[in-house]
């Protein structure tokens, strides 16, 4: 079928990452519809969680914040943002976590810059900072990244460190320390990339139909290894009927 958006695309191609008995940390927007969408499509049996301390929501709603109450139906626990953290950090539980987190910039090692572009102490924009997302990407031992794909965003250098990726590549994040394994995938409206396992470098593994991967490179500031890359399946009519009408039905998030 050809009747979707890219954004749509992008939230199915997150959701089809999540395994069934997942547990899913994710934030506000787009990562919220994904968890949802995994949830009703491929992970029944995953275990949906925010920061602030609702877990296991009933989501028969689409929250607009991680601080709306709808998150707050019908939870297995309605703890408090120590418990979240808590829980993710955890080393048993952690181990099966599922973080799902965003950014302004990100580098070819998957390092993030939510906070400033630009000089630290004069810089041209300044965003509201990690959150929860330094945690997540420190801790869980697998986080997705959601990007838009431009150049401005997929940059040599982040001009801040806001939430750690693989480092400098190599075995870099373990020698610094970090107990969470890295990102395993960062997920754009035009593709997916992974992080090879010896360099820790991104590389891409899938281009959406009707995006090729040189249109990708050039939207980027540094290059990535495109040998093994293939064209991702499009969404199946199910997969949108249940995006649209049980995850998203006022277009709030995904649009239309």
């Amino acid at each position: 079928m050809d009747d979707y958006t890219l954004r749509e695309l992008m939230t199915i191609a997150a959701a089809r990452q999540i395994n069934d008995g997942a547990i899913i940390f994710c934030g506000t927007g787009i990562s919220m519809v994904a968890a949802m969408a995994a949830k009703h499509i491929n992970a029944p049996n995953s275990t949906i969680f925010f920061e602030t301390g609702a877990i296991d929501s009933v989501l028969e709603e689409l929250p607009l914040a991680v601080a709306d109450p709808r998150v707050m139906y019908y939870t297995a626990v309605n703890g408090g943002l120590i418990d979240s953290f808590g829980y993710m950090q955890n080393r048993k539980t952690g181990k099966q976590v599922v973080g799902v987190i965003g950014a302004a910039q990100i580098d070819c090692y998957g390092n993030l810059n939510s906070t400033v572009i630009g000089d630290y102490h004069k810089p041209k924009v300044r965003f509201s900072g990690s959150g929860g997302a330094c945690d997540v990407a420190s801790f869980v031992d697998n986080s997705i990244i959601f990007m838009q794909h431009e150049k401005r965003k997929f940059v040599n250098k982040v001009d801040y460190l806001t939430s750690p990726g693989w480092l400098d590549g190599g075995d870099s994040r373990e020698r610094a320390g970090l107990p969470g394994k890295g990102p395993s995938k960062v997920i754009t409206n035009m593709a997916i990339m992974g992080f090879d396992k010896v360099t820790r470098k991104m590389v891409l593994e899938n281009y959406y139909p009707g995006i090729t991967p040189e249109k990708i490179l050039e939207n980027m500031e540094f290059e990535v290894d495109i040998s093994q890359a293939s064209e991702l399946s499009p969404p199946t009519r199910d997969e949108i009927k249940i995006l649209r009408e049980k995850c998203d039905p006022q277009g709030l998030i995904i649009g239309r």
